[in-house]
């Protein structure tokens, strides 16, 4: 296969593996006997489908895939785009899914022939015949993608699609699934459900068509069952999980110095982690520096991240006259957000809904943060006050409220500088919580009881719990 079908050629890169070159497994094919005579269970692959992969901010896809595979499930993973980052996160080489580029014909000649390559599989062939209403309803590069996801999967030996996101990769996933007679399931997150340009009757026939269906929080859960309830029966509250043991629990309990101070105490030191797009409001954290010094409080702020609005922020900074005092300090590596949640007195999330009405669900690093042991103050959108609550697991605040954040990182500076050992509960609570309720191993077993049982009792709480030991 051509270079441009693969993301790696190397057999031993972990990021490996073309469609023409997979053994011919398939779904329907009998038990192997074990040694004792018995028949072994059915062969399971679970494929998963992806927009691209891998992708530089999507770490808790990469973390469930370890999580999954460490249970010892097998996945395939199928990348519908090339990826287009220049940097990647070290986790990514413990992935041992091989990864296969989907095709994406560019002209007609290469549409036809991925059709006449599938058509070869007489069930291919019949469910394209079967399909063929909505592949003619699809958009071209769905339609072949779907195609070629199909038979790539029959080669995998795949036996569920499962796609993270209710938009491209569902779409493909769904009519591939329907093309090879596979069932499929999928994760809904933010953009995907709240977008303005979400499609409201496609998104309700891919609830109800799938054999089951994923959202990371309570928040989602009840928005999509209040606008579908028909639809979502078996839908699940699954949430985002991260691998504790990369992000050990260190509580700060008082100011770092910072690394270019002379003075010991050096000022409080803020953070804030994520793409450099509106939805994060890292104007107002800009503003909220800005109001702090004029009021006194030696303060800093560290925003690490990368986007569109790169340029927009530095000109803010740059205005308000902040330069070394609020630094763009580019994208970061998770080893990296380990060391800076570490080096760090508050992480500073503010949280805003977007002009076009996209909001964060639950962005993995806050949960990251809480469970690093960081003071956290974040902005109230969706689902975030299900975990960080004013006087338990940390301090909430009206999304775009200036006023309100500021005291609030005011406050939480505050308490970095005091170490009162009586706040440190707070802390405490925030990692307790982020242990019981977002560990990647506990999710993992939910998912996999949901593909035995699309009816199984998966579901967590509405709200994570605080659970802290007396």
């Amino acid at each position: 296969m051509s270079a441009e079908n693969t993301i790696a050629d190397s057999p031993r890169n972990p990021l490996e593996g073309s469609a023409e070159h997979l053994p011919e497994i398939h779904p329907g094919m009998p038990r192997i006997p074990t040694p004792d005579g018995s028949a072994a269970p059915p062969r399971q692959v679970i494929g998963y489908v992806l927009k691209m992969y891998p992708r530089f901010s999507e770490t808790f896809i990469v973390s469930e895939i370890l999580a999954r595979e460490a249970a010892g499930e097998e996945i395939v993973i199928f990348s519908l785009r090339p990826s287009t980052d220049a940097r990647f996160h070290p986790e990514l080489a413990r992935v041992k899914a091989p990864v296969i580029h989907v095709p994406r014909g560019s002209t007609s000649a290469k549409l036809w022939a991925q059709l006449g390559l599938a058509a070869a599989s007489p069930s291919l062939r019949e469910g394209m015949q079967r399909s063929l209403p909505e592949l003619l309803a699809a958009g071209h590069d769905d339609a072949q993608q779907a195609v070629a996801l199909a038979h790539a999967a029959q080669q995998a030996g795949v036996t569920h699609l499962h796609a993270h996101f209710a938009s491209i990769a569902t779409t493909v996933a769904r009519l591939a699934g329907q093309i090879g007679g596979l069932p499929y399931s999928f994760t809904a997150h933010a953009k995907d459900i709240f977008h303005e340009d979400v499609d409201e009757q496609e998104l309700e026939s891919k609830l109800a068509q799938a054999h089951h269906a994923i959202t990371i929080s309570g928040y989602n859960l009840d928005h999509l069952r209040s606008r579908f309830p028909a639809a979502t029966t078996r839908l699940h509250l699954v949430r985002n999980g991260l691998e504790l043991s990369r992000f050990p629990y260190a509580p700060t309990r008082g100011t770092l110095p910072a690394a270019d101070s002379a003075d010991p105490q050096g000022p409080v030191r803020l953070l804030g982690i994520g793409r450099l797009v509106e939805k994060k409001g890292f104007r107002l954290l800009i503003d909220a520096v800005s109001r702090l010094r004029a009021q006194g409080l030696e303060v800093q702020a560290d925003i690490a991240g990368d986007g569109p609005l790169k340029d927009e922020l530095q000109h803010q900074i740059d205005d308000a006259g902040l330069q070394g005092w609020v630094r763009l300090l580019g994208p970061c590596t998770q080893q990296e957000v380990r060391e800076l949640l570490g080096s760090h007195d508050v992480f500073v999330a503010p949280f805003v809904i977007g002009s076009d009405g996209n909001a964060d669900g639950l962005p993995t690093v806050l949960l990251e943060a809480m469970a690093r042991g960081i003071r956290c103050v974040a902005a109230e959108v969706t689902a975030v006050g299900e975990v960080v609550r004013s006087g338990e697991t940390g301090w909430l605040v009206p999304s775009g409220d200036l006023d309100a954040l500021t005291q609030a990182v005011a406050e939480a500076a505050a308490e970095a500088v005091a170490a009162d050992p009586a706040r440190v509960s707070v802390l405490d609570a925030a990692r307790a919580m982020i242990e019981h309720s977002f560990d990647s191993a506990l999710q993992a077993r939910r998912l996999q009881a949901l593909i035995q049982d699309p009816h199984a009792p998966a579901s967590q709480d509405r709200f994570a719990k605080v659970q802290v030991s007396a």
